[in-house]
């Protein structure tokens, strides 16, 4: 299964509009773990403001919005 983690922050609509739109897509073919950057000094300076963040793999996906395109194509390399 695949592994997908969404740099995300509190109060971010693009965040929760990301993860709206991944949940139903990856269900079954993907766990999805949420981390907040500002729990961290150093993701803080790795994203700054430019969340939310898709990766797998520590390669960034998607950025601000879903890469439906990018996100299809892990999927299917993933079965």
């Amino acid at each position: 299964m695949l592994d997908l983690v969404v740099y995300s922050r509190r109060g971010c609509h693009l965040c929760e509009q990301m993860l709206e739109e991944l949940v139903p897509l990856c269900r079954d073919r993907a766990t999805i773990r949420v981390l907040d950057v500002d729990s961290r000094e150093d993701w803080q300076l790795a994203f700054g403001s430019r969340v939310p963040v898709l990766c797998n793999a520590d390669r960034e996906v998607s950025v601000a919005r879903l890469d439906r395109q990018a996100l299809f194509a892990l999927l299917d390399a993933s079965r």
